[in-house]
């Protein structure tokens, strides 16, 4: 009978299972510079779950979808492929749900408070950075391209949250009459609007179509990348320590073709912004979206240079979409 070796049982035990995080070294008093042989532990491997209400949610149905991680990135604690959640029609209604109970809280604080939170969001952005940027390069970017892409969001952040409390002076308008009374035109949000976020790129492409919209007043139900979906998971991870109140942006991850046709049949959502290189699907969510009478807006896939041109991937335009003109008369004094 084979005896087993004190050795072989510690060489045993240090294998890490299957699918869990690569082996780090850990010193009795948590120093994790610790020399071999003073200690081994498993990383802890990230659970990903989707965004809805403020909290972290997995999908009601219970499936997943694969992503795979890049090749050689170092020191990364997931696994070669991790399981994403993937949404489902119950997922899209308690997401609508949600964001409608969130929109009439948001629409009604001031603008100039609207702005805050977004420059906190700003904030937040840049301190994890490092994050972020660990998180594009699993999905296969270089550490310079990621760092572009996260410094691209930061300052796209940092524009709606300077425009927010401009946008009405800016949108509004003093309309000449021939009548005893004035005419004014001023901008108000719609309500809930869902959006298919560009596949790529993940994070910059996902921040340049949620704000513009929240800028507004209004709250949205976000379908992210499914090239990509752990950066979007991540970026809610800055929106729920940002202030921004729970139900304004709800992310959920799964694919663009089964989850925007719910979208754009949903009566409570009020418009779509579609962003999507499949010609067959913009044709079927107009379609469907005019049943309910949606503002649709659908775009093919621009360039990733597109993303980066502040004339063009960033502007008033991109809030006035989801604004509605509410035109008020008043009689003049005598």
């Amino acid at each position: 009978m084979k005896i087993r070796t004190e050795t072989e049982e510690t060489k045993s035990a240090a294998k890490p299972a299957k699918g869990a995080g690569p082996l780090v070294k850990v010193a009795p008093d948590g120093d994790a510079d610790a020399t071999a042989g003073e200690g081994e532990r498993l990383r802890i491997t990230k659970a990903y779950k989707m965004y809805v209400g403020g909290a972290f949610v997995r999908s009601e149905s219970g499936r997943y979808f694969r992503v795979a991680s890049a090749e050689g990135v170092v020191g990364d604690a997931d696994p070669a492929g991790v399981n994403i959640p993937r949404g489902s029609r119950k997922d899209v209604r308690d997401a609508v749900l949600v964001a409608k109970g969130a929109y009439e809280k948001w629409e009604a604080r001031t603008p100039f408070n609207r702005g805050q939170i977004l420059y906190r969001l700003a904030e937040v952005l840049e301190s994890r950075a490092p994050e972020l940027e660990g998180s594009l390069m699993r999905a296969g970017a270089t550490a310079r391209e990621a760092a572009r892409e996260v410094a691209a969001t930061v300052d796209r952040a940092v524009f709606y949250a300077g425009f927010a409390d401009k946008v009405s002076a800016l949108v509004a308008s003093h309309n000449p009459v021939s009548g005893p009374h004035f005419g004014f035109s001023l901008p108000e949000a719609m309500g809930v609007v869902g959006v298919l976020a560009p596949r790529t790129p993940a994070l910059l492409g996902l921040v340049s179509v949620i704000l513009p919209v929240i800028t507004g007043g209004n709250s949205c139900v976000v379908v992210a990348s499914d090239v990509d979906p752990r950066t979007a998971v991540v970026l809610t991870e800055c929106l729920a320590t940002s202030d921004l109140p729970g139900g304004v942006v709800n992310v959920l991850t799964g694919y663009a073709d089964e989850l925007g046709p719910i979208l754009a049949k949903h009566r409570e959502v009020v418009a779509l912004d579609v962003w999507s290189s499949d010609a067959a699907l913009r044709a079927s969510l107009e379609r469907d979206a005019a049943s309910s009478v949606k503002r649709v807006k659908t775009r093919e896939l621009p360039d990733e240079a597109f993303w980066y041109d502040t004339r063009r991937g960033q502007g008033l335009g991109y809030i006035e979409r989801t604004l509605e003109t509410k035109t008020v008369w008043h009689p003049v004094g005598v």
